[in-house]
């Protein structure tokens, strides 16, 4: 048989060592350090466009942290794009706060508008809308609901790292945003993430929290005294080490190369996959750049999505399911229907994307893809 092609792969080199190597003579390896530095200031300029950027360690710590600060609390309801890995619901119930789940737009599955005005009760603070899978959701119209219930608007940005919404880049579509550096993700330090804010305050009170509640150890280099600092809130440990974040700058350097490339091979599946019957390609829309952290196709219904998946995964092709219809998960106890994003969550399926495929690669695929759906049907 031949190579099996991986769903997704990071991009990293002898760039990445040397950053490493660099972090280790520097003698600084822990969080919150001189390269964390480093990295905030560049991401937040190069990637975010926002004034402040915070390292943390995933993006679960950056969704909690950013609640946090926001002031979700007990008694208090928060409306979440239900079409999203589950960390945006449980960063929710982690603030004591309950997630009020929306339904999505059936063409690029992020929240739909008019769901999240419907969801507003007198106990919601604040709208989470998830970019799904990389491509911002509609951010216009969830400001103008926000701003006309007095609600706090958060972006849940953890696969959108160089894509913009009507030329305004991921990260600064919203009062805080939050960002991912998973290895499945676009750019990747195999675990990290970031929290993203114009709001200096905000920005200051996420810094404290993620160092157990005081200022990091950095801000007191230099120092000829021995300050004692002062515990007044409970914080955790949410750093992002200085190793990862060396890993990170390198990233950044390579960002723009890795869109380019998975634009491309997006515009490969498109084109290959125009003629194939039962599947349809994502959409993407013409006012929002899309990073393609995943490429996701829509099956037919009645499709057995089980036997196409075997079929592929015993010819060398990886492939997964889309994401989740969270409403659906049991932890939360959510009473209520979803009928867009529980359909999807059936009939989606996850093929190769990342930026080393080649064109012969994406014509495998969806070679291997064109007979799985052939001998589903048979």
């Amino acid at each position: 048989m031949a190579d099996t092609i991986a769903l997704g792969q990071p991009t990293v080199g002898d760039e990445e060592l040397d950053a490493i190597r660099a972090v280790f003579e520097s003698g600084w390896l822990s969080g919150a350090g001189p390269t964390c530095q480093s990295f905030e200031a560049r991401f937040a300029a190069e990637v975010a466009g926002t004034a402040h950027a915070l390292a943390t360690s995933n993006c679960g710590s950056a969704l909690h942290l950013a609640l946090d600060v926001l002031g979700a609390g007990p008694g208090d309801e928060v409306i979440v794009g239900d079409y999203t890995f589950p960390a945006t619901g449980h960063s929710v119930v982690w603030t004591g706060a309950k997630p009020v789940f929306a339904d999505i737009r059936p063409d690029i599955w992020s929240v739909d508008p008019a769901a999240v005005e419907a969801s507003i009760t007198p106990r919601t603070v604040g709208i989470i809308a998830v970019d799904v899978f990389g491509q911002p959701a509609d951010f216009d119209e969830l400001r103008a609901i926000a701003d006309r219930h007095g609600l706090w608007l958060m972006e849940d940005a953890a696969c959108s790292a160089g894509a913009t919404y009507k030329g305004r880049p991921a990260g600064s579509l919203a009062d805080i945003a939050t960002f991912s550096f998973h290895g499945r993700k676009g750019i990747t330090a195999g675990e990290g993430g970031a929290l993203t804010t114009d709001d200096a305050d905000l920005a200051a009170h996420a810094r404290k929290l993620h160092t157990y509640g005081i200022a990091p150890a950095i801000s007191r280099e230099g120092v000829t005294d021995l300050p004692l600092p002062s515990f007044d809130e409970a914080g955790y440990n949410y750093r992002l080490s200085d190793l990862a974040a060396g890993v990170m700058l390198a990233q950044l350097d390579r960002l723009p190369t890795l869109l380019e490339n998975r634009r491309r091979v997006a515009g490969w599946y498109a084109e290959l996959l125009a003629d194939v019957e039962q599947v349809a390609a994502p959409v993407a829309l013409d006012d929002r750049e899309h990073p393609w952290q995943s490429y996701v196709v829509t099956l037919d219904a009645g499709v057995d999505r089980g036997a196409v998946a075997a079929y592929l995964r015993a010819n060398g092709v990886q492939c997964n399911f889309g994401t989740y219809a969270s409403h659906l998960q049991p932890v939360y106890g959510f009473e209520g229907s979803l009928p867009v994003s529980a359909d999807l969550f059936l009939r989606h399926l996850a093929i190769p994307m990342h930026a080393n495929l080649t064109q012969a690669e994406v014509e495998r695929v969806v070679a291997t893809l064109t007979d799985a759906l052939r001998a589903a049907r048979a």
